[in-house]
C-alpha cells in the first residue's frame, strides 16, 4: 500500500525542514511513503531545501495560484504517482505530522473514506475570540448545507482513500476544504474525525487577512454548493416565502373588495394588489428555477460518473 503526502508550499524555506523531519519514515501496513511538494510560485529557497532533504516529487506553479488550485492539482498528481492513500498537510508546520499514522488508520482499516484532523479550534490559544466564533458559526452553516456533522470543516490536515480522491471534483478558486467537505458528504463518503493539537503558530495566514474576508470568500462556495446539491431545499423554500408574502396583500385586497366595494379599487389598495402579484410571480419563478436546478444536478451526477471512469482509465485503475 502506497501513501503520498502532499505539501503545498509558498515560501516555506524556514519551516519546511521541521515539517519534513517530523513526517514518519515508516508506518505499519504502508509499503512506500512518497512526499509530493506543490510549489505555488515560491520566490525563496523552498524547492532547494526540499530537494536537499530528499523530496523527489514536485509539482510547480510558475505563479501563485492559491491553495485551492494547489490541492486540486496535487490530488491528481498523487493519484498518478499510484497513491492508495493521500495525506494533505501544510508547509508552515501548523499540523502535527507525527499523527499521520493515526490519520490514515481508519482508511487502512476500511472504516472511512476521508479523515479530517479536528484542530479543536476553541482551545487554540492564538485564535482570537472572534475567530473562534466565526469558525464555529461557519462550520455550523456548512454542516447544514452539506447535511454533515464535521467539527472542523476547514481543517487542512486530511487523509483520502484513492476512490474518494478520484470522486472529488473541486472547482472553487477559494475554500477548497469547505467545497470538498460538502462534496464528500453528498457523495456519501464515510468521514472520520481525528482530534489533534496544532503546533505553535509560525506565521500569519496567507489565505485571508481577517475572519470577515474569509467569510466573504467562503460564502459563495457554500451557497453554490447548497444550490448545486440541494436545489429543491433552496428554491422551494424561497418560493414558499415569496408566495406567503404575496398572498397577504392579495387577501387583504379581496377582503376590502367584498366588504367595502367602493373603496377596494383605490390607489393604495391597487398598489397592494400589484405588490402581491409581483411576489407571487417571483415565487413561481423560484419554483421553476428549483426544477431546472435539479435537472442540472442530475446532469452533474452523470457527468461526474463519466469523469470518474475517465480518471480510472487514465490512471489504469480497474476498480
Amino acid at each position: 500500500m502506497k501513501l503520498v503526502i502532499m505539501i503545498p508550499c509558498l515560501n516555506e524555506e524556514k519551516t519546511l525542514p521541521i515539517v519534513l523531519k517530523s513526517i514518519p519514515k515508516e508506518i505499519a501496513g504502508i509499503d512506500k511513503i512518497d512526499i509530493l511538494l506543490i510549489d505555488d510560485g515560491s520566490t525563496d529557497k523552498t524547492v532547494q531545501v526540499a530537494k536537499k532533504l530528499g523530496v523527489k516529487h514536485f509539482l510547480f506553479h510558475t505563479t501563485n495560484q492559491g491553495l485551492s488550485k494547489s490541492f486540486k492539482h496535487g490530488l491528481f498528481k498523487s493519484l498518478e504517482l499510484g497513491a492508495d492513500i493521500i495525506v494533505l498537510t501544510e508547509g508552515d508546520n501548523q499540523y502535527p505530522q507525527q499523527r499521520i499514522p493515526d490519520l490514515i488508520k481508519p482508511i487502512m482499516k476500511g472504516d472511512a473514506d476521508l479523515v479530517i484532523g479536528d484542530r479543536q479550534t476553541q482551545t487554540i490559544k492564538h485564535f482570537s475570540w472572534s475567530k473562534k466564533m466565526f469558525q464555529k458559526l461557519g462550520t455550523r452553516v456548512l454542516n447544514v448545507a452539506a447535511s454533515s456533522n464535521v467539527p472542523d470543516a476547514i481543517s487542512g490536515f486530511r487523509a483520502y482513500s484513492r476512490l474518494a480522491a478520484i470522486q472529488l471534483n473541486p472547482i472553487a478558486d477559494y475554500s477548497w476544504a469547505t467545497e470538498t467537505t460538502i462534496q464528500a458528504s453528498q457523495k456519501k463518503h464515510k468521514i472520520a474525525i481525528l482530534p489533534i493539537q496544532t503546533n505553535p503558530k509560525t506565521r500569519n495566514s496567507r489565505q485571508f487577512k481577517s475572519s470577515w474576508q474569509h467569510i466573504r470568500k467562503s460564502a459563495p462556495t457554500i451557497i453554490r454548493a447548497f444550490i448545486m446539491y440541494r436545489p429543491y431545499a433552496f428554491f422551494f423554500s424561497l418560493g414558499f416565502v415569496l408566495l406567503i408574502i404575496g398572498i397577504i396583500p392579495i387577501i387583504n385586497f379581496i377582503e376590502i373588495a367584498i366588504t367595502h366595494h367602493r373603496t377596494a379599487f383605490g390607489a393604495h389598495h391597487i398598489q397592494s394588489l400589484l405588490l402581491g402579484s409581483i411576489f407571487i410571480f417571483g415565487s413561481f419563478i423560484s419554483f421553476a428555477l428549483g426544477i431546472i436546478a435539479d435537472l442540472i444536478r442530475i446532469n452533474r451526477i452523470i457527468l461526474e460518473d463519466s469523469l470518474e471512469i475517465i480518471k480510472k482509465d487514465h490512471l489504469k485503475i480497474k476498480n
